[in-house]
């Protein structure tokens, strides 16, 4: 069977001939349905100082945050180039855009950074937003990472988002119109889903014009309000094993065109904040398992 394309070829096609490394940034956002713009506590599965490098919460600014990181990874790759991925929360979301913009180029004057990844809500991005990021991107790469999660609005509803799939697709398609790159961020094994509806929200979302995927499983992560709801009997969710995962995921990578990036399968939550599945995992290792099997296709 053939592969599909991962992150790594992904960066080649847009940046030949470099070495590209991903710096996350914590920029100091929240969400709309954080602060009571739409609603309270949250997406019911997040804990998003689970997946944000420690160094993120250090430093206040931008620059230290990136030159941090550039520090990190220039041990291994002295010639590496980065992208300021605007990681943590809506990185688009309750600033006005001349603050934004400010933000976004702060990060690009940072020596070797050749680019920028933004992640957000298909809920935050006005067309002032994408005017913006469309001039910022005919001067170095810009990519919005959009967290759609689920096509399934009674989903969406349950976990809390405060968006629906039509606003996924109204982003996505203004974003494209203006030139910008786009990928999204999907889970799968939400509550009340089974996989005929993950494969659902796969085959919506690759009929978009977006760039990549970005895939994990549903991971219970301690104070939460999806552990104190599960453990209060308020939901009941079904969890994958290995195997199974990896069997949604081989019926995955056969919908999603060659054109299409898929970025990662697993979720980076720390061990000890994992309540369940317990699968002691690294991406890279669930890749290998995946690309076994995928060899045997």
């Amino acid at each position: 069977m053939t592969m599909y394309k991962d992150f790594a070829e992904y960066m080649r096609e847009k940046f030949p001939g470099e070495k590209v490394q991903k710096i996350s940034v914590n920029a100091g956002f929240s969400c709309p349905n954080r602060d009571g713009t739409i609603g309270r506590g949250g997406c019911i599965y997040c804990d998003n100082t689970s997946f944000t490098p420690g160094y993120c919460f250090n430093h206040g600014d931008i620059v230290s945050q990136l030159e941090e990181g550039k520090r990190f990874f220039a041990r291994k790759y002295p010639k590496m180039k980065y992208l300021a991925y605007f990681q943590s929360f809506s990185n688009t979301f309750g600033r006005p855009v001349s603050e934004l913009e400010r933000m976004y180029r702060e990060a690009l004057g940072v020596d070797g950074v050749v680019g920028l990844i933004i992640g957000t809500r298909p809920d935050t991005l006005p067309d002032d937003v994408v005017s913006m990021l469309s001039r910022l991107n005919r001067e170095k790469p810009v990519i919005v990472e959009i967290g759609a999660e689920t096509s399934h609005d009674s989903t969406l509803k349950v976990i809390n988002r405060g968006h629906k799939w039509r606003d996924v697709e109204d982003a996505v398609e203004r974003l494209h119109s203006a030139g910008i790159s786009v990928g999204l961020h999907l889970i799968a094994g939400l509550p009340g889903e089974d996989e005929e509806m993950v494969l659902t929200t796969v085959r919506r979302a690759v009929a978009l014009p977006i760039e990549s995927i970005k895939l994990h499983h549903l991971q219970v992560l301690s104070s939460t309000p999806l552990a104190r709801m599960m453990a209060d009997g308020e939901l009941t969710v079904s969890l994958f094993n290995v195997e199974d995962y990896i069997e949604l995921c081989i019926r995955i990578i056969k919908l999603v065109p060659r054109n299409i990036a898929i970025e990662r399968f697993l979720a980076s939550s720390p061990p000890a904040r994992v309540l369940a599945p317990k699968w002691g995992m690294k991406n890279y290792e669930f890749v290998n398992l995946l690309r076994s099997r995928l060899s045997k296709e």
